[in-house]
């Protein structure tokens, strides 16, 4: 999820000054994407420059303990016209995979079955042993949650799940190259190829 737009959606509910920013985002999303302070004041900082948002005033809502208000005076930050319909045209556009972050695990795995020397099946068996640990420390968590989906706080339930179906699907694909590799291994290497024949020379016809 971009900063931006989430900074944004949070200013479209009402105005709030950086440190509150924070607080919010990172309590909303189960602190699945920290932040820090001075990151979301850059951020607020390039969309004042883009005309989306502009300086209220001092502080206003409570401070997080130990989280004071930063910035020049705890500026309280709102939503300009231009910074409102960019909010609400985020929610109605569907989020782009082309501008995805790289995949490490993908890469490195493809970079494996590709350079001499390296041992891929070990390189899978030790990414899925850190891969099961992390689902069963994910799904360990999900059985803490109440069984009353009011009891629950629906945003971190719903993180949390995305994470253990991110864990499963990255288990079975694991899976998957195992097996690519297993029948490779079983069909043995490539046949060299066979040199094609040098053509002959042609036959000349001799005088007697």
């Amino acid at each position: 999820m971009s900063v931006r737009n989430g900074i944004l959606a949070l200013l479209d509910e009402e105005p709030m000054y950086g440190a509150r920013l924070r607080a919010e985002f990172e309590a909303r999303t189960g602190g699945t994407w920290p932040l820090n302070v001075g990151q979301v004041y850059t951020t607020l900082a390039r969309l004042e420059r883009d005309g989306l948002v502009e300086p209220l005033g001092g502080s206003t809502g409570p401070v997080p303990a130990g989280d004071e208000p930063a910035g020049p005076g705890g500026t309280t930050y709102g939503l300009t016209e231009a910074g409102r319909r960019e909010a609400r045209g985020w929610w109605a556009t569907p989020v782009s995979r082309e501008g995805a972050p790289r995949d490490e695990l993908v890469i490195k795995l493809a970079l494996a079955v590709t350079a001499p020397g390296v041992d891929v099946a070990q390189v899978v068996q030790t990414q899925r042993t850190a891969t099961l640990t992390h689902l069963r420390d994910l799904t360990r968590l999900k059985a803490r949650v109440p069984g009353d989906p009011e009891a629950a706080d629906l945003a971190w339930s719903l993180v949390l799940e995305h994470h253990l179906f991110t864990a499963e699907a990255e288990a079975r694909w694991l899976d998957h190259v195992e097996s690519r590799l297993a029948r490779r291994a079983a069909q043995g290497p490539a046949p060299a190829a066979v040199p094609a024949p040098e053509p002959a020379e042609p036959v000349r016809g001799g005088g007697r």
